[in-house]
């Protein structure tokens, strides 16, 4: 692995990010990453978070048009509660601050305490859960659906909505309705492995794929061998449009793992898109890469969001991020 030693390497990795951010603020020591001319007077701040290892999500999306700040925990761990209370109080303009939890326990449980500790500070405070995975009910992280994919659709849209001067209320019910109206499934080619054990955190034998993985390596559906993009993106499709009846047109999310490359997710789009066209369901806006990583796993998820006509104009209104942006 391209480290120093693995007890280092998250706050290496922020050391490196504010080098080549100016725009952002990173406290390496209490590990808060905060867009540097925060607080803006009059707007609703978002601050999400999660363990880190998923890069860019989520210290990749702060800045105009999507998060306030963004807490990192070290690798695929939560972060703790004094963070996040450090990063709504950075970013609070009194406005409120809207928590965007996916739904993993140590998330829920952190952001939630932090919550709390936040009002007791005269911060109001509104929390959305991102729970799209619709591999799996239950795993080994969490009670109910898994927050994956949606994650980056929540953030973009209630952004901009917090960015147009919209009020908690209204920024907290748009991150609801994108929520309710997303689903993912994911599929891993390979096994990831974390700096701290440097060897695959879960047996995925060559020639066999996992589908429905979860984005820390957790077990999905079932394993197969291996399968062709085409037949992927037939089995994860159906299985988002299983859950998801869209009668309006979709936002697509065509995310890698991270380390599959873009050669490969886009021919994967094709067969996405294919897909979608023999479903009949329209597609709005597409966007592929690397957004919601797991390490150096090997595979793929799809995000389907349904929009209507305001959510689309939040798609496109401007953001300015490290990993996101356009129309500034």
């Amino acid at each position: 692995m391209l480290i120093n030693v693995a007890e280092t390497v998250v706050a290496d990795a922020l050391r490196g990010m504010a080098a080549a951010h100016p725009e952002l603020t990173v406290d390496v020591e209490n590990r808060v990453v905060v867009r540097a001319d925060a607080p803006v007077a009059g707007k609703v701040a978002l601050v999400s978070g999660g363990g880190s290892g998923h890069e860019p999500l989520h210290g990749g999306f702060v800045g105009p048009g999507m998060l306030s700040a963004a807490c990192p925990g070290e690798v695929f761990t939560s972060p703790v509660p004094d963070q996040m209370v450090r990063a709504a109080a950075a970013v609070d303009s009194g406005a409120g601050v809207l928590f965007v939890v996916k739904n993993y326990t140590g998330d829920v449980l952190n952001f939630d305490m932090a919550a709390e500790l936040a009002e007791d500070e005269g911060i109001q405070v509104a929390k959305v859960l991102v729970n799209d995975d619709v591999a799996v009910t239950d795993s080994l992280y969490t009670a109910g659906r898994r927050g994956t994919g949606a994650t980056l659709f929540v953030e973009k849209l209630a952004g901009a909505a917090a960015e147009a001067g919209m009020p908690l209320e209204r920024v907290e019910a748009v991150a609801r309705r994108v929520n309710d109206n997303s689903r993912s499934f994911g599929v891993a080619l390979s096994p990831c492995s974390t700096p701290a054990k440097g060897s695959p955190t879960f047996d995925l034998p060559a020639g066999e794929l996992e589908l429905g993985v979860g984005i820390h390596g957790e077990p999905g559906r079932e394993r197969r061998p291996m399968m062709t993009s085409g037949e992927i993106a037939d089995f994860a499709v159906h299985a988002v449009l299983e859950d998801l009846d869209p009668r309006n047109p979709v936002l697509v999310l065509v995310n890698g793992m991270g380390a599959t490359p873009l050669l490969e997710l886009y021919g994967f789009n094709a067969e996405v898109q294919r897909v979608l066209g023999e479903r009949g369901v329209a597609v709005a806006r597409t966007l592929v890469g690397n957004y919601v990583t797991s390490l150096d796993m090997a595979g793929a998820s799809v995000t389907l969001c349904q929009i209507d006509e305001e959510l689309l104009r939040l798609w496109d209104a401007p953001v300015r991020t490290p990993a996101l942006r356009w129309g500034m």
